[in-house]
């Protein structure tokens, strides 16, 4: 019995150890103490590696548990004041094919205060600016991500604030982030968006006088408050979710950090080429000072790389896209190796539909004079054209590597290139890929990812007119001999090549007359007066209405004067007018011969006889936009008819 149990508890411990895939074991952070000074490190899991692509190698982001942080491998932190803190590391797996390691505060004891801060500064407001943001590693489907926040007080003066996050844009259909936590640590507090105005101080601002007719209007005046909430209303608009904190107090010059842990969705954007925007705003309590904006741009991954492509606004209007529209693209690239490099070759592919003549450069990292006005050695930028591609060559600079010993500024690490282009002509509405390779220096390329510019399908509605006559034998009246017809058609913009397509249309067919036969002989009296009947003659007329629907077409545009289509119809009678008419052929002694019309009946019946259909058309004329005239064999199969339809056509 002793042995089962034992044999029992053998199997669980192999089963329970065998259900822990690699991907979930997670980060083993490891401390080395001396009073309030402690030096981090981790133990990860292996990496493995892509094939083709370079190195996988892990980045690093630490949250210390008292607001600080830091992007080392390695670092060492000193605490100011004693307490428990819970540190969290977040390892990002670059390169690498599988998950991060899953996440688990640990916690750290302080014992003793710090006397003096020796942690320094943070370095993380490059921009200068009173907010930034920045995040531990790129949006990736199903993966959490911290959102690192950091405000300072410009002011001289002690004052407070509101900061209000805005994600989740409203031109996406789904959310692509929701909401974990946050973690605060200088008393920040909820405040709901109602509040947000009663905190912001009115100052009276005099508006310029406008030139009126009868001499310069009086001053108007408005508030600053007022300027401020048409500004956080507007920006509020472009997001579905906010969050909105205050804070009270910030010292002068002091730097604060809120960490929001964000979980990407399963059904964020799918399109590795989107790029999605996390929107901050800090307004201070001072009427005087100007609210602050931070937008945090970034692109949706398959896989960690800190080289990308990125082309913003990627799904474009066709209607509204002319030669002239200019293209954004930027190419973002780290060095992810043990040394310096001092060149970097970034080559990029130009799509067909582009102009290479028209790149210019808009913004660079690291900064860059052109070589044409360098002198020697001085650090530059080469732009070297080709048939179908552009080279940027940033030259004699130093980009360190982010596994050099000595680095702790992830950022010194990294550049880019943000350049502008336009089309060569009107392009053609089909997509077009670029992507670029990276060359530090003497060392293999390193491919980014394809970047890929797409026009939305749009909406074309059309008229229809034309006229419809059977073929061959005269078959059923039921539908008519001939037919004028008008309709509507609906289909996407100016589609390339193939498309589908619905149509609605009405057809008025004209009178359609069936003799049933003739009477011989007979005498009748009509108005008081004898007629001898030669023969009575018996005709039904009919006149339909037809209510045609095309549910299923495709078409094919070969090009811009060509297009060619099959489909399945439908024709519903919507109105049928039956009359049966006698045609009398008599004579009078004193009127001679006459021929005398009357009807013996009329009936009226609505939505009869449904027929189905097929059909195949040409098009010659401006297939994708504007006019053209088509032709169009239709075969009806109850009853079996066959049509011809001659049409012109109009998308809009």
């Amino acid at each position: 019995m002793k042995n089962c149990v034992l044999l029992f508890c053998i199997i669980f411990i192999c089963k329970q150890s065998n259900g822990q895939t690699v991907d979930s074991i997670p980060a083993q952070v490891n401390t080395q103490e001396t009073d309030n000074r402690i030096n981090f490190s981790a133990d990860l899991r292996p990496l493995r590696g892509v094939a083709g692509a370079p190195s996988p190698f892990y980045s690093y982001f630490w949250e210390f548990g008292d607001g600080t942080f830091s992007f080392e491998k390695t670092p060492q932190h000193i605490y100011r004041d004693t307490g428990s803190y819970e540190v969290r590391l977040y390892a990002t797996n670059n390169y690498d094919d599988g998950k991060p390691p899953p996440t688990r505060p640990r916690p750290v004891r302080i014992k003793n205060k710090s006397i003096a801060d020796i942690n320094g500064p943070s370095g993380f407001f490059k921009g200068g600016g009173a907010i930034e943001m920045k995040v531990n590693r790129m949006p990736r489907p199903g993966e959490e991500m911290v959102l690192l926040i950091g405000y300072r007080q410009s002011a001289i003066t002690v004052t407070g604030g509101s900061l209000l996050l805005m994600y989740n844009e409203k031109q996406f259909k789904q959310d692509n982030f929701t909401w974990q936590e946050v973690r605060t640590h200088h008393q920040e507090k909820d405040l709901p968006a109602d509040s947000l105005w009663a905190y912001m101080q009115e100052q009276t601002v005099a508006m310029p006088p406008m030139m009126a007719k009868n001499g310069p209007a009086e001053d108007e005046y408005i508030t600053t408050n007022q300027q401020v909430k048409a500004m956080v209303m507007e920006q509020m608009y472009l997001f579905r979710k906010s969050h909105i904190w205050r804070m009270e107090k910030v010292q002068p010059g002091a730097e604060q950090f809120m960490f929001v842990s964000l979980q990407t969705t399963p059904e964020m954007v799918k399109d590795t080429n989107a790029v999605v925007s996390i929107s901050a705003l800090f307004i201070p309590d001072d009427p005087s000072a100007e609210p602050e904006q931070y937008v945090l741009e970034l692109p949706v991954v398959a896989s960690h790389d800190p080289n990308r492509m990125i082309m913003r606004n990627r799904r474009m209007n066709y209607r509204f896209t002319g030669k002239k529209r200019t293209l954004t693209y930027k190419v973002q690239f780290q060095n992810t190796g043990k040394g310096p490099a001092s060149k970097v070759d970034l080559g990029i592919r130009i799509p067909d539909m582009l102009d290479g003549g028209s790149v210019e450069l808009a913004d660079m990292q690291p900064k860059c004079i052109p070589c044409a006005t360098a002198y020697e050695k001085q650090s530059c930028v080469d732009t070297v054209h080709s048939k179908d591609s552009i080279h940027f060559i940033l030259r004699n600079i130093y980009l360190p590597g982010i596994q050099q010993e000595g680095v702790h500024d992830e950022d010194s690490t990294k550049g880019f290139i943000k350049y502008t282009i336009h089309f060569g002509k009107r392009p053609a509405k089909k997509s077009f890929t670029s992507r670029a390779a990276i060359v530090f220096d003497q060392n293999e390329p390193v491919i980014t990812n394809h970047s890929t510019g797409r026009f939305i399908p749009g909406i074309s509605p059309g008229i229809i007119m034309g006229y419809t006559s059977q073929m061959g034998d005269k078959g059923s009246w039921k539908m008519g001999n001939k037919s004028f017809t008008l309709g509507a058609s609906l289909s996407p913009y100016a589609p390339h090549h193939q498309y589908l397509q619905i149509e609605l249309y009405a057809s008025a067919f004209n009178e359609y007359e069936l003799y049933q036969g003739r009477r011989e002989g007979g005498d009748t009296v009509i108005n008081n007066r004898d007629y001898k009947v030669r023969y009575r003659d018996k005709y039904e007329r009919v006149n339909v209405v037809t209510l045609e629907a095309v549910p299923v077409q495709l078409r094919y545009n070969v090009n811009s004067w060509l297009g060619a289509g099959v489909g399945m119809m439908a024709a519903l009678n919507i109105s049928k007018q039956t009359k049966h008419v006698l045609n009398t052929y008599a004579e009078n002694a004193n009127l001679g011969l006459q021929t005398l019309t009357g009807n013996l009946d009329d009936n009226q019946s609505w939505f009869t006889g449904l027929n189905p259909g097929v059909f195949g058309d040409i098009q010659l004329g401006r297939v994708r936009t504007g006019p053209a005239a088509g032709i169009r064999y239709q075969y009806y199969l109850n009853p079996a008819q066959q049509r011809l339809y001659v049409y012109a056509t109009w998308r809009l």
